[in-house]
Formats: structure tokens, C-alpha cells, sequence
């Protein structure tokens, strides 16, 4: 005799359906936080152009480094220290590229666990790359020239790069994570400080 097929609605031997699990979302951690606040640099949730005020934030930062390395200097020669003046220039470039390396290498981090917390990638509210390429626009802009017209070109120049992304800018984001973000505006920032060098030069020619 061929045994019955058994129903799923049998009486002796019930199907019982797995429970189903939720898994709570995970709590941020303090460090979730700071990588967050400085992935944002505290602009970035603004809700229109977040990428423009970043690079607000790098001019904001060159400025008041270039301040106080200033104010370093005039310092050190009062206190007897043989400086010369044109001396100052390679040391706040100095100062410039090692700001540069910890923003780079700290924003690679934070863009990186950023982009797992938000849940995108590259998303917009991460502009330390943008305060990184901002930088870099003003690498060789002598600071006796830092007039009005200097830091509204390097801001210009650097928006006008970051959004164009000549070639190889637009490849870098193919890096993927936190080395992507940073790589392509630090290009754009590349091309922005040879555009500002070469403004510079072709104005000392005419003034």
C-alpha cells in the first residue's frame, strides 16, 4: 500500500515555520562619530552644495595657516633667529604639504568608515576630500600675493576642476572607499595649483 503524501496542514506532524530574527541596528561608537565630523568637516550635511562649502573650509584653513605661520616667523626673527624673508615661503609650504599628508591620510579613514555608516558610495556629505584638494590649489601661490583676487581665483579654479574632473581625475574614483573620495579631488586640486601658478606668474609679468 502506497503511504499517503502528507499535507501541509497534518495534524501529526505540523510544519513549524524558523523565527524570524531581527538583528538590531548597531549602535554608533564614538569613533563612528568622529569619523563622521571629520569625513563632514562639519559642512558636509549642509543641504545645498556641500561640496562648495568644503572647499570653503580649505581656504578658511590656508588662510589662518598662512597666518600663523606668519606670526611663527616674525616671532623667531625678533627672538634673534637669522631668517631671511625670502626663507618664509618655503616654510609655509612646508607646513602646507605636512597639513596636506595628515588631511589625506586621516580623510582616507574617515571616508572610508563614512561611506558604511551613510550607506553610499562617495556620498556628498563627505567633503574632507574637497579641504584637501582646497589646499593643495594654493601650494605655490606666494603668500605676499595673497590678495583678494588669489583666493577668489584658487577657490574658483578649484570648484571649476573638481566639478569638470579632466582626464585622469574621473579614474581615480574607481579606487574605490576612502582612496577614491580623496584621490580625485587632490588631482583636481593638482591641476588647480598649476592653473594658479601660471595666473600668478603671467600677472607678476604685467604688474
Amino acid at each position: 500500500m502506497t503511504k499517503p503524501k502528507e499535507t501541509s496542514d497534518s495534524l501529526a506532524h505540523p510544519v513549524v515555520e524558523p523565527a524570524h530574527i531581527v538583528v538590531p541596528e548597531r549602535r554608533r561608537s564614538a569613533g563612528d562619530y568622529f569619523a563622521l565630523a571629520l569625513a563632514t568637516c562639519g559642512v558636509g550635511l549642509i543641504p545645498v552644495a556641500p561640496g562648495t562649502w568644503g572647499s570653503a573650509v580649505g581656504v578658511v584653513l590656508y588662510l589662518g595657516l598662512g597666518r600663523l605661520t606668519e606670526r611663527v616667523f616674525d616671532y623667531a626673527v625678533r627672538r634673534g633667529l637669522d631668517l631671511a624673508p625670502q626663507q618664509f615661503q618655503g616654510i609655509l609650504t612646508t607646513v602646507l604639504l605636512f597639513v596636506i599628508l595628515a588631511v589625506a591620510l586621516a580623510g582616507i579613514g574617515a571616508a572610508t568608515r563614512a561611506e558604511k555608516l551613510l550607506g553610499k558610495k562617495d556620498p556628498g556629505a563627505v567633503v574632507v576630500d574637497e579641504v584637501a584638494g582646497q589646499l593643495i590649489a594654493f601650494l605655490f601661490v606666494p603668500w605676499q600675493t595673497t590678495w583678494t583676487w588669489t583666493v577668489v581665483a584658487g577657490f574658483i579654479a578649484f570648484r571649476v576642476f573638481d566639478i569638470w574632473k579632466p582626464y585622469p581625475v574621473r579614474r581615480l574614483e574607481g579606487l574605490g572607499g576612502g582612496l577614491g573620495i580623496m584621490a580625485d579631488d587632490m588631482l583636481a586640486g593638482f591641476y588647480a595649483a598649476a592653473a594658479m601658478s601660471l595666473l600668478v606668474t603671467l600677472r607678476s609679468l604685467y604688474y
